[in-house]
């Protein structure tokens, strides 16, 4: 044994404090999933301190995760003040210690003395000393039966449960000495009514079919009152948080996804492949590849040369098994059959063979020499090559064979078959696959001889194939990479309708990148290529897709003029495609600009295009501008049955139809059905990039904020922010900037919810004629402003008020100017923002927020109504009218209540609480004794002199002296009022005091 082993055996056991350091393994501090088995470990722990003794065994493969579980359980332990006893098992061999954890749980002990040692009798204290050298006075060379050290063991352990629970944990019982194994069954057996916990681990993965663990298991597992933990390995979402803590970032989508194909989720190798490199491709450390070695080489030489052969592809069938490693049937059969006992192997249902963990298939790997390991993949490439030409030509096999001949280092080979798997995974729709191949294929391209020859390909084609397979698995940096490669291989001069073509492509990429104005120049560069006077189909594509860019950016004159130029070219040469890309620009346009009818008309006409010519994309496009724009003029329970009559109609063509399905799910929102519209929302684990990204976060924010979610609001906002920082857009900068202005205005932070509206609005009237999108911001704005003001007054702060007023003014003039002519969303939208004005400048009444109201409520908007009526209510309550203020509550808590609105249904039931408002259905509590009867909050008149008083500013002390009463009594009454008003705060209750007029000083003695 090394002396290096040797001294961590030794540390583990407790014999020595400093063996030197190792190298750091990259660990997250964080705590990651396994909630369920913990809370079963820390439910046996309270059971056992109710004095029922529990044995738990956590099983689980090699790093699973077991002692970090354990760690977890033995600091939940120690807070319960739990005495902890840990040990670990050693793998010896024919050296093993007996008693080797116990020795390590116990030896603290004695190093501290515990007294529980010194009670025990003398024929025990000289058992235990089998198990603790050094303590009691057994003499050297003198034995103690099995049984004594036993009994002696039980007492100990009882003593030491007579103060504390005790929690003993033995580790890795997999390497348990025969001796700690008969311990257990011993204990099992005997415990009963004392407060002790066992903990017991174990790799599942190591349990060969003869190992002497087994039968101590099966005996264990039999008594009811033990408990077995089996831990899985991690999903892909607790990976990622793994990752997460340890890179104290979101980890990227290509690291996860490496991280995850290699480590299978196992929570230590993960840790290890991010030592050996954090871009998940380093080598594995020599350490763990070492302790997987291990296993392989305990098999026969026949068993590690099937394992070798098994390393060079993921899983293989026995014919195939047979045919390349030249071995006859019975040795075959024999080698799979040591390799599966041995926990190495696994057959599958389809006949196949493969490692049982792919971190060990690739120490196997790369334990070949080289010449083996070309050998082995050469001799494979070519018995798949047989199959091929036999006529089994998949994709996953010619992958295979693009794999084998890459890594037998044979490039031409190699090069013609990753363009033949490319080929044959598109025609799967594997396109991430093939962007793969294809990528692999280019990079090989200047290493062979006649690369042409043999793909049947040109470079620049393949370009554009591997810049289609990269768009359409959202890899949109590489799509845009790969285009300009292309076009660097293009004489545009020679060849104009190609040139124009690739641009159009590189357009498409730019935009969804967010780079909106590189994409239209882009766009400008490729029509400057065609003759103006040239009508073709090219031109007539560059003209819609020029004229959709406009319409997406809300610049309506120069969508309109692109797409009627679109139109009449399209027309022309007869392509129907740009036809009804033209016509769904214009429409939406138009509509935008306040020519409603002409644009729902062509947006209608460009519908039946679509349809009538059969083009489900074109179908899905066309019925989601259609429902949105119908949606925006408040005809919302129209839009709905347009959006999903057109989403029915792209999945029967199998299409996703995601806009779509966003789309309902905006309208279910609004309309108030919100179980709906969470129901709407599509799946989670969808991969989303560029502005389906931002609509689906967009809808996600909208419907976090209406329930009160605020944590999830402010993720999925900090993920929207990040990718539309170059975006034009309106449709997603104003939502993101209003519901950031509401999600820091709920939190109290007004600095950042002025910032979002301003910059937004900066945005929004920098690139955009869009009204309703200005309007939608600067209302956030008006609301901001609006709380600001009531906070500026309950200060008495004049210079603050009169910028919140000024700013509130300003904010709601733009949503007036929109109003105009924006339809009666627009036309809602103003009436609030005029009662948040009236709300700014102290003298909204009520009535301007139940016009508001009444408003929303004829649009069949209930949320916004809700929020009005909250409103109209606290306005009418200062106001004195607690008839109008009941009516408002009532009619608020009515709505937000079957919405799921928590935030809000708080809100009101606070006013409702602190006003002692009657509702039907709920009686307020009885105003205090002597209350006037004309308070809202059942104060005493002694109470409202403290409350004006506190309102003014004064201490406890001040108020004491002012109304001629102790100290400790002013403070006892500040305690009451603030119960009273329900508020935390004398700073709270000074702005009650203020908006309900309680705070006149001149009224008080």
């Amino acid at each position: 044994m090394s002396p290096a082993r040797l001294s961590a055996i030794l540390l583990r056991m407790g014999w020595q404090d400093d063996v030197g350091t190792m190298a750091t393994r990259m660990t997250s501090a964080r705590f990651v999933g396994r909630a369920g088995e913990l809370a079963e470990l820390e439910a046996a722990l309270h059971d056992a301190a109710d004095r029922r003794s529990m044995l738990v065994l956590v099983a689980g493969e090699s790093g699973v995760g077991k002692s970090r579980l354990v760690d977890e359980l033995i600091d939940r332990a120690r807070s319960l003040d739990t005495l902890v006893l840990a040990g670990d098992s050693v793998e010896l061999g024919d050296d093993e210690l007996p008693y080797a954890p116990l020795l390590g749980a116990l030896r603290p002990l004695l190093r501290d003395g515990h007294p529980a040692l010194d009670g025990l009798p003398d024929p025990l204290r000289e058992a235990l000393g089998a198990v603790l050298p050094g303590f009691g006075d057994r003499a050297a060379g003198a034995e103690a039966s099995q049984a004594s050290v036993f009994e002696a063991l039980l007492a100990l352990f009882e003593g030491l449960a007579e103060e504390h629970p005790v929690l003993l944990v033995i580790e890795d019982l997999h390497w348990a000495d025969s001796s700690t194994r008969s311990f257990l069954s011993f204990l099992s057996r005997t415990l009963c009514d004392a407060p002790i916990m066992i903990v017991g681990t174990y790799r599942s993965d190591d349990l060969h079919r003869r190992h002497p663990l087994r039968p101590l298991l099966a005996e264990l597992t039999r008594d009811p009152a033990t408990r077995l933990v089996e831990l899985p390995a991690f999903t892909r979402e607790e990976l990622a948080e793994q990752l997460e803590g340890i890179l104290a970032a979101t980890p990227d989508p290509g690291l996860l996804e490496r991280i995850w194909q290699r480590s299978e989720g196992n929570a230590l190798f993960t840790e290890e492949i991010l030592a050996a490199g954090l871009d998940g491709r380093g080598p594995l450390p020599p350490t763990l590849s070492d302790a997987l070695m291990l296993r392989v080489e305990h098999l026969s030489e026949t068993g590690q040369e099937v394992l070798r052969w098994l390393s060079c592809q993921t899983s293989v069938d026995h014919e195939l098994l047979a045919e390349v490693t030249g071995i006859d049937s019975d040795r075959l059969t024999e080698a799979l059959r040591e390799a599966a006992a041995s926990h190495i192997l696994i057959a599958r249902d389809d006949g196949t063979y493969a490692y049982r963990h792919a971190l060990l298939r690739e120490v196997v790997h790369d334990d070949l020499l080289p010449g083996e390991r070309t050998r082995f993949h050469s001799v494979l490439a070519r018995a798949l090559e047989q199959r091929i030409a036999a006529g089994d030509a998949g994709a996953h096999i010619t992958t295979q064979a693009a794999h084998h001949w890459m890594a037998a280092g044979d490039q031409s080979a190699a090069l013609a078959a990753a363009v033949r798997a490319g080929n044959a995974a598109e025609r799967v729709d594997a396109y991430a696959e093939a962007h793969s191949l294809f990528e692999r294929a280019l990079g090989l391209w200047e290493r062979v001889d006649d690369p042409e020859g043999l793909t049947k390909t040109g470079r620049r084609e393949l370009l554009m194939r591997a810049a289609r397979a990269a768009d359409l698995s959202g890899e949109m940096g590489r799509f845009e990479a790969l285009v300009r490669s292309a076009l660097e291989l293009l004489d545009p001069e020679a060849e104009p309708k190609q040139a124009a073509s690739m641009l159009t492509q590189l357009h498409r990429a730019q935009w969804e990148l967010g780079r909106h104005d590189d994409s239209i120049e882009t766009l400008d560069q490729a029509l400057a290529l065609l003759e103006p006077c040239e009508d073709t189909g090219e031109r007539a594509e560059l003209l819609a897709r020029k004229a959709r860019a406009r319409m997406l950016q809300s610049r309506n004159r120069e969508a309109i003029e692109a797409g009627r130029e679109a139109l009449e070219v399209s027309r022309l040469v007869g392509d129907r495609s740009a036809e009804i890309l033209a016509l769904n620009s214009i429409g939406v346009a138009q509509a935008t600009a306040g020519e409603v009818d002409d644009g729902i008309a062509a947006l209608r006409e460009g519908l039946a295009l679509a349809r009538e010519h059969e083009q489900p994309d074109n179908i899905g496009r066309s019925s989601d501008n259609l429902a949105d724009i119908l949606h925006l003029r408040g005809r919302s329970a129209e839009a709905l049955e347009e959006a999903r009559s057109g989403l029915q109609e792209v999945r029967a063509a199998g299409r996703s139809g995601v806009w779509l399905t966003l789309l309902v799910a905006e309208i279910e929102f609004a309309l108030g059905n919100w179980l709906g519209a969470a129901a709407a929302m599509p799946k989670e684990g969808r991969r989303y990039w560029g502005s389906t990204l931002l609509n689906h976060r967009v809808r996600r924010i909208e419907q976090a904020l209406g329930r009160g979610d605020v944590d999830q609001a402010r993720t999925d906002l900090d993920v929207a922010e990040r990718v539309a920082v170059d975006s034009t857009e309106p449709q997603f900068l104003a939502p993101i900037a209003a519901h950031r202005a509401d999600l820091e205005r709920r939190a109290g932070n007004a600095q950042a919810a002025r910032r979002a509206v301003d910059e937004g609005l900066d945005r929004l009237e920098f690139c955009t004629e869009d009204l309703y999108r200005i309007a939608l911001v600067a209302l956030a704005g008006v609301r901001v402003e609006a709380d600001e003001a009531q906070r500026a007054r309950d200060r008495q702060d004049a210079d603050a008020e009169k910028v919140a007023r000024e700013r509130a003014s300003a904010m709601a003039e733009r949503v007036s100017l929109a109003a105009a002519d924006g339809g009666p969303v627009v036309q809602a939208m103003s009436a609030t923002a005029d009662a948040e004005l009236g709300r700014a400048e102290g003298n909204d009444d009520g009535d301007g927020w139940e016009r508001a109201a009444a408003a929303w409520e004829e649009l069949g908007r209930p949320y916004p109504a809700a929020y009005v009526r909250w409103r109209e209510a606290e306005a009418r309550l200062r106001l004195r009218d607690r008839e109008g203020a009941e009516r408002a509550a009532a009619g608020a808590l009515e709505i937000a209540r079957p919405l799921g609105s928590r935030w809000l249904v708080a809100e009101v039931e606070g006013l409702v609480t602190r006003a002692r408002l009657h509702l039907e259905g709920a009686e307020p509590e009885p105003a205090a004794a002597g209350a006037d009867g004309e308070d809202p909050f059942g104060l005493t008149a002694r109470e409202r002199q403290v409350l004006a008083l506190v309102a003014s500013g004064a201490t406890n002390r001040e108020v004491g002296e002012r109304l001629h009463m102790a100290e400790k009594t002013a403070s006892v009454h500040v305690s009451r009022i603030l119960a009273k008003l329900d508020v935390r705060s004398r700073t709270e209750a000074a702005a009650v005091a203020h908006r309900h007029g309680l705070a006149d000083t001149e009224a008080v003695v």
